[in-house]
């Protein structure tokens, strides 16, 4: 680019914020590298590097092995990948696996996060060839972001708009081929042009007990701190089939076991940290059975709408949808209607409580017909 046309970028960055150097800035959340004295406080990182050492997803892993080998062997950057899944099952952690597969770096940031399209082009500015750039919850991107994004992918470039009034023109500036990580909780709200620009779509699904234990005696060994096999089963099902669940259950166990003076988490300490989480043996916390109670109880069973329920619980419905909700109707409690959340029979067991022999909702009457 001339310097004459850079001047005149800088001269809009003065007006919106529209920094090529956001990536050098002292600070940043986007450089590359800690800043000094980090690495006196930096805790034992728990992600895996590479894919030999990620546990589950096996048909995934196994296919992004394959379509990252083709495109290092074509020296190509990977296809843009969307990933799609429930928080805490490991898009951020598969995202930087395959950077580091590729052999590249790597720029994370989130959909709230890019508000104006100078976000963007600061970001796509400083990319190197190859390397990728991970968006978190992309299905939260506004549309003039997404603008700007469209062409980046396809054809490596996006414009800028200089000046104003009758004077301004269109300043087009290339970037280096890359590779576009997004990850989001719900497919449904990413656009549809968005989407498929996308080379590479991967569902990530919720984790098997099996798995999870072998997550949690890895997390074991890398802290350094033993857990018995049967601890570690019994966390692995109590962990909602979520790697960060599980992990952080383990972390709270470890603090059980190290302030009783065991040398281990065994079961003993596993049951009595749970009674201290209010974590029972399905796996459902607090909330969980606030939600429930409040569905059987205040409002019969429903159907009720999620705002409804979210007022009545104390909690956000963002949180309820992304957190609570999809556990409770993974394990069949709560299922979703045209009119709103029902709770099933195993709702009903499970508080002990007969189920009602008849419901105006024929929705609702599937559900019993078991």
């Amino acid at each position: 680019m001339k310097k004459k046309d850079l001047r005149k970028v800088n001269e809009i960055d003065e007006e919106e914020d529209f920094d090529l150097d956001a990536d050098t800035e002292e600070g940043s959340i986007l450089a590359r590298t800690p800043l000094p004295g980090d690495e006196e406080i930096l805790l034992p990182s728990l992600r895996p590097r590479k894919f030999n050492e990620f546990i589950g997803q096996s048909a995934i892993v196994e296919k992004l092995r394959v379509f990252i080998s083709a495109a290092r062997e074509r020296q190509e950057p990977l296809d843009h990948t969307l990933l799609l899944g429930p928080p805490g099952l490991g898009k951020t952690t598969l995202a930087n696996v395959i950077a580091a597969e590729m052999g590249v770096q790597i720029r994370i940031t989130s959909g709230p996060v890019l508000n104006r399209a100078g976000d963007v082009a600061a970001l796509l500015t400083g990319l190197r060839q190859g390397d990728v750039l991970f968006i978190d919850e992309i299905h939260r991107l506004s549309k003039n972001v997404e603008e700007v994004l469209y062409p980046a992918m396809e054809d490596y470039h996006f414009d800028v708009l200089i000046g104003k009034g009758p004077t301004a023109r269109s300043l087009r500036m290339k970037v280096q081929p890359f590779t576009l990580i997004g990850a989001t909780t719900r497919e449904g709200d990413v656009s549809a042009p968005l989407r498929t620009r996308f080379g590479v779509v991967s569902r990530i699904d919720y984790y098997t007990v099996d798995e999870l234990k072998i997550l949690i005696e890895s997390v074991s060994q890398k802290l350094q701190y033993p857990v018995t096999p049967d601890a570690a089963g019994e966390i692995a099902r109590r962990a909602r089939g979520t790697p960060r669940v599980a992990i952080r259950m383990f972390k709270r166990m470890r603090d059980v076991a190290q302030v009783g003076r065991q040398e281990a988490v065994d079961m003993a300490t596993v049951e009595n940290g749970m009674r201290m989480l209010q974590v029972d043996s399905m796996g459902l916390d607090y909330i969980d059975r606030k939600i429930l109670e409040i569905l059987l109880k205040r409002f019969d069973g429903g159907p009720v709408s999620l705002d409804t329920l979210a007022v009545s619980v104390g909690e956000e419905a963002d949180t309820i949808y992304d957190v609570y909700e999809s556990f409770l109707i993974q394990i069949g409690f709560i299922a979703r209607t045209s009119r709103g959340r029902i709770a099933t029979r195993a709702a009903y067991e499970y508080f002990g409580m007969k189920p009602p022999e008849q419901q105006s909702n024929q929705n609702q009457l599937r559900l019993f017909d078991n």
